[in-house]
C-alpha cells in the first residue's frame, strides 16, 4: 500500500477515504512544512497533499529525481505555492482541486462587494463598541451595489461565477480583463486593459491565478486609474496586488474602499490595513465551507489514487 503525507488536518471525511486507498500519516499541526521537512517527506512518502504554505520550491525539488514521492496533490486551486517546473523535472507530478472551489470563492467575493459597499464591518464594530445611538436618515451611508458596474480581473472559472452573482443576482454591468479572448455566457465586455478596466468600475475584483506572471498585477497605476467611489476587491492570491500602493489609495481616499480575503505576506496583516474603517478583512475564507473543504479534499484523494493505478488524474497541473 502506498504511503501518503496529508501536511494538514483535514476533514474527517476526507481522512476516511484517503485511508481506504493508502497508509496515511497525517501532520496534527497548522503550520505550513519547513524546507527540511518537505525534503524528508520526498524522500519518505510516495504521495504527499499539501496545501496553501507548503513552499515546495525548486531548492526543495533540487536533489528529489529519483525520491520515493511521484506525485504532489495540491489541496486548493492556487499552487503557486509549488514550483511545478521543478517538480517535473526532478519526475514529480502535481495536481490541483479546481472547480470544487469556485463557487464558495465567487461567493466570498459577492460577500466583500457588499460589505465593502454598504460598510458592513465598520458598522459592526460600532455596534459591537456600543457606539450605535439609534437609526437616523444619514448614518453609515455606503454604495449601493445593484446596477453599477463590475469589473473583473480574470475570467475563469470563478471569474465567471462572480459574474453570474453580479449580472443575476445585481443587474450589474460586466466588464473583464483576460489575457486571452474569453467568450463568457452572460452579457459582458472584454476591456483591453487593467487600467482600462479599472477606470470604468465601480468595484474591481482579483481572481487571477497567483504566480509570478500576476504578482502586483494590481499596482500604483491601475489604483490611480480607479474612480474615488470604486472598491477593490481581492479573492484570488494576496500578492497579485502590491499591498503597500493600496494602503497608500485607502490612505488617501484615492479609492472609496476595499474587501480582501488574502494579503502579501499571509497571515501578517499590515497593522496600519488593521486600523483602517474602509476595508474589510477577512482571513481567507475563500472555501471555508465544510462541504467545499471536503469536496476538495476529496479531489485531492482521487488525483492520488487515479495516479497509483495508472489512470490520468483528474486534474493534473500542465
Amino acid at each position: 500500500m502506498k504511503r501518503i503525507l496529508i501536511t494538514r488536518p483535514m476533514p474527517a471525511r476526507v481522512v476516511a477515504e484517503a485511508e481506504t486507498h493508502f497508509d496515511v500519516e497525517m501532520r496534527e499541526e497548522n503550520t505550513p512544512l519547513k524546507p527540511g521537512q518537505m525534503r524528508g517527506a520526498l524522500a519518505l512518502y510516495d504521495g504527499i497533499l499539501p496545501t496553501l504554505g507548503d513552499m515546495f520550491s525548486a531548492e526543495v525539488f533540487e536533489d528529489a529525481e529519483g525520491s520515493r514521492c511521484r506525485i504532489v496533490a495540491n489541496f486548493g486551486v492556487g499552487y503557486n505555492h509549488i514550483d511545478v517546473a521543478a517538480a517535473r523535472a526532478a519526475g514529480i507530478a502535481v495536481t490541483n482541486t479546481p472547480g470544487a472551489v469556485t463557487d464558495a470563492t465567487a461567493d466570498i467575493a459577492m460577500m466583500l462587494i457588499l460589505m465593502s459597499a454598504r460598510r458592513a464591518g465598520e458598522g459592526e464594530r460600532m455596534l459591537r463598541a456600543g457606539r450605535w445611538t439609534g437609526w437616523n436618515p444619514t448614518q453609515m451611508l455606503g454604495t449601493h451595489v445593484t446596477g453599477k458596474t463590475v469589473g473583473i480581473v480574470g475570467m475563469g472559472r470563478i471569474g465567471q461565477a462572480i459574474a453570474r452573482r453580479c449580472h443575476h443576482g445585481f443587474g450589474m454591468e460586466v466588464l473583464y480583463y483576460n489575457r486571452s479572448a474569453k467568450a463568457v455566457d452572460i452579457p459582458s465586455r472584454q476591456v483591453e486593459s487593467i487600467e482600462a478596466l479599472a477606470s470604468e468600475a465601480d468595484f474591481l475584483v482579483a481572481a487571477v491565478p497567483g504566480g509570478a506572471e500576476t504578482r502586483k498585477i494590481i499596482g500604483p497605476e491601475v489604483l490611480a486609474a480607479m474612480k474615488p467611489t470604486a472598491h477593490l476587491i481581492n479573492i484570488a492570491r494576496g500578492d497579485v496586488v502590491d499591498e503597500a500602493a493600496l494602503i497608500d489609495a485607502l490612505r488617501e481616499r484615492r479609492i472609496s474602499g476595499a474587501g480582501l480575503d488574502v494579503y502579501e505576506r499571509e497571515p501578517e496583516v499590515p497593522e496600519v490595513l488593521r486600523k483602517m474603517e474602509n476595508v474589510t478583512l477577512l482571513p481567507h475564507l475563500g472555501t471555508a465551507a465544510l462541504e467545499v473543504r471536503e469536496a476538495m479534499g476529496l479531489l485531492a484523494v482521487e488525483n492520488l489514487r487515479a495516479f497509483f493505478a495508472g489512470e490520468d488524474p483528474p486534474n493534473p497541473v500542465n
